[in-house]
């Protein structure tokens, strides 16, 4: 147990001041957010809340990356509205155990580590389009009435006048102190400064109340049978993918800010857990809050503490504090999350754009375009790799090449250079002169290998025309695992594998 729990690692230095102020931020730019969310998607906004005390409590214990905040999050909303409007709020509950009972297993088989696959231009694209749902989602918080009208007038002006002091204070202040989080204290500036003058704005309130009790315990009212499987299963899929997809890759970029690296399949764990009592603890769900993560790390948060300090202050807010909380003017919070949408965004991307690939900047530019529109970030990263893999397997089909030589018993020989795969064995096939080569021919594969079943029937063909020509084919130096793939398809092809010594590489006697 030493070290489970970094809070309680006595080896790690933490500065408590700092993770305690970073928490009490969190919290305050938690609670509006998880609020319209839960409103968004036709919740209790009381659902929002809970999600989020339960979502960054279990997360900030049990997660693979202190530092990070997870709680109600719209992606994970977005997925279920159809679920609550066909279904109810009962149904909703069952998706969200499903789905954690799915991150779960995700975490039990160490699948997490497949976020490794997703390549530094989805990243940027990722962030980039993330940042931009960020700044444009606070908006929304300039419109009034059930209508959803813009301000106009002397309510605009405030609105636009607090939010500007909540920016200076955030970009200014620090250049003077970073003793406590300079986003904290332009939330305590704007709300006194609208308590002593009594200013007519929006507030907390004017979202929803965040007044009630504990979480209670409540069985999802469905039936246990197949018919309610196959409503919440794909609902419970699609979240159980989105949730791990942005908390994963929320992870990795911890892991680039703070400089170690956080565990992928514990993360997976505490977020399938988490949402699992949500379930049963009538919370909405969610994964890892990117906007709220950096709030809390550019506070200078490193630890689990600020976490938990952050989900335990909204309980408290949720049982005692309401009435305090809900007088916080929305233009302070507005304020702050438009500076972490800004610091969110990757800038450099822009000015190493003309010294990458062309194909890297235009799957980055459609996974933030795809991001921004669909607002569906697990489609956008699924995109993003895919383009990614066809760039790559396109790139290593080009590079397949052929060193032909006569050898003085009149063999000729082909070595090949690349491997083997279903994109290069159009240009493979056409090395060969099958017409003119002598009567034997070997193929040597020493720096090449044969990757898939599109390589295994090339050589098939290629073995066919030769012994059509009344030739000889051999093949020599196949890696183990080329071996492998013949063998198993013995039934279907006739090759002539040449028997090699066994050439061990430095992994044979490496042990895991």
């Amino acid at each position: 147990m030493s070290g489970f729990l970094n809070l309680f690692d006595f080896k790690q230095k933490i500065n408590y001041k700092s993770e305690i102020l970073a928490g009490l931020t969190v919290a305050m730019t938690m609670m509006p957010e998880s609020l319209s969310f839960a409103i968004l998607g036709g919740f209790p906004p009381l659902v929002g809340l809970y999600a989020a005390f339960i979502m960054g409590l279990v997360t900030a214990i049990a997660g693979g990356r202190p530092g990070m905040v997870s709680g109600g999050a719209g992606a994970t909303v977005v997925v279920l509205i159809a679920l609550m409007q066909s279904h109810g709020i009962d149904y909703v509950f069952a998706a969200i155990v499903l789905a954690g009972l799915m991150q779960i297993t995700v975490g039990i088989f160490k699948l997490g580590k497949f976020i490794r696959l997703v390549p530094q231009p989805v990243m940027y694209g990722f962030v980039n389009g993330l940042a931009v749902i960020i700044f444009t989602s606070q908006l929304e918080q300039f419109k009034t009435g059930a209508e959803h009208t813009w301000m106009t007038g002397n309510a605009l002006y405030i609105m636009l006048g607090l939010v500007a002091l909540t920016i200076a204070i955030v970009v200014v202040l620090p250049r003077f102190t970073k003793a406590v989080p300079a986003s904290l204290v332009a939330i305590i500036v704007v709300f006194l400064l609208v308590l002593g003058f009594g200013i007519d704005t929006r507030t907390v309130k004017d979202i929803a109340s965040v007044s009630g009790g504990f979480p209670p315990f409540h069985l999802p009212g469905v039936p246990f049978n197949l018919d309610t499987l196959a409503i919440v299963f794909p609902y419970a899929l699609i979240m159980a993918g989105v949730g791990l997809t942005e908390s994963l890759l929320t992870l990795n970029l911890v892991d680039e800010i703070t400089g170690n690296k956080g565990n992928s399949n514990r993360e997976c764990i505490a977020q399938g857990s988490a949402n699992m009592l949500n379930g049963f603890f009538s919370g909405m769900g969610g994964c890892a809050m990117i906007a709220q993560t950096f709030v809390n790390l550019s506070a200078g948060a490193r630890a689990r503490l600020s976490g938990i300090i952050a989900a335990m202050t909204i309980l408290l807010v949720i049982l005692f504090g309401a009435p305090v909380i809900e007088r916080v003017p929305m233009a302070a919070l507005v304020g702050v999350m438009m500076m972490v949408s800004i610091g969110t965004f990757e800038w450099s991307s822009f000015r190493i754009i003309n010294k990458m690939p062309r194909p890297d900047v235009i799957v980055g530019i459609l996974v933030a375009l795809i991001t921004i529109w669909l607002h569906n970030l697990a489609l956008a990263v699924l995109i993003g790799v895919i383009l990614s893999a066809l760039v790559f397997a396109w790139e290593s089909a080009k590079r397949i090449r052929a060193r032909k030589y006569v050898d003085e018993q009149g063999v000729k020989h082909y070595e090949i250079y690349g491997p083997l795969f279903f994109g290069s064995v159009a240009a493979f096939s056409e090395k060969f002169d099958v017409k003119d080569d002598p009567e034997v021919v070997i193929i040597d594969f020493k720096e090449s290998r044969v990757a898939d079943m599109s390589g295994i029937e090339a050589l098939n063909r290629l073995t066919t025309r030769y012994k059509e020509a009344g030739k000889t084919l051999h093949l020599r130096h196949l890696s183990e695992d080329s071996r492998l793939l013949l063998q198993n398809a013995a039934a279907v092809i006739d090759v002539n594998v040449m028997e090699d010594p066994h050439y061990r590489v430095a992994t044979d006697g490496i042990k895991s």
